[in-house]
């Protein structure tokens, strides 16, 4: 079973350094990578993450702002996600266990305590897993593994869906209905352009190309630079 994560930190030194532990657990995918604070409860709601790490600010007045932002996000989300607080000293763990945070790690973080905390993580996590959907044309009803998905293009308000067997399925939904219905392994790369991180092979920057199992060429927008660098991320684990 694979799992999503995101970091909300803006030190780049500390977010390596958890990127690099996640080495040791390719199950896990890290579906962004946030440096402003502000951004917490629009980033969580767009990425759909299911592991949030949280650097605590060290100002009073900015980790109070964090601990807000927590205790609204359950109060207004449907989905929580499991939130972990990083820090330099111990000093904010009642508070961050108070305000929803299931867990409180002192940094720096060794492999040991990574390792127990996602065990935590994963015994709680409910084993619900969605595998296909069902595609409704009409009175024609297809039911598509999610697996078998290589990548979804728009066409005006319905979407292409193309399989691995080379097949391409119709819906009478538009794009936007999918990347907000889909698991968090299929990523927005362009305006037209949905695809399953788990067949893309490659990604051209300076070219603005992404390509599928290798053998098929789509054309990315900067517009979805986080999810395109979130792909990379993926690729190079």
């Amino acid at each position: 079973m694979q799992f999503s994560f995101l970091i909300i930190d803006s030190n780049e030194s500390s977010t390596k350094e958890i990127l690099n532990l996640f080495e040791y657990f390719p199950n896990y995918f890290c579906a962004g990578i946030i440096k402003d604070n502000q951004t917490i409860a629009n980033q969580i709601t767009k990425l759909k993450p299911q592991l949030v790490f949280i650097k605590i600010p060290t100002k009073t007045n900015e980790s109070e702002i964090v601990f807000q932002t927590i205790i609204e996000l359950f109060q207004y989300t449907e989905t929580i996600p499991y939130f972990i607080a990083l820090a330099k000293t111990p000093n904010y763990a009642l508070q961050a266990i108070q305000s929803g945070f299931s867990e409180y790690l002192t940094e720096p973080i060794s492999m040991h305590q990574l390792g127990k905390t996602l065990f935590k993580f994963e015994k709680r996590t409910p084993k619900k897993w969605i595998s296909s959907i069902c595609i409704k044309s009409y009175s024609d009803y297809q039911f598509v593994n999610l697996e078998n998905i290589v990548y979804l293009k728009a066409d005006n308000n319905t979407t292409d869906i193309q399989l691995m067997n080379g097949k391409t399925v119709n819906a009478y939904k538009t794009l936007k209905h999918f990347e907000n219905t889909l698991p968090f392994y299929f990523l927005r790369i362009h305006k037209s352009y949905i695809v399953n991180i788990n067949h893309v092979s490659r990604i051209h920057f300076s070219q603005s190309k992404c390509y599928i199992n290798y053998n098929q060429v789509l054309p990315f927008s900067l517009n979805y630079k986080d999810n395109i660098e979130a792909i990379i991320r993926k690729i190079e684990f």
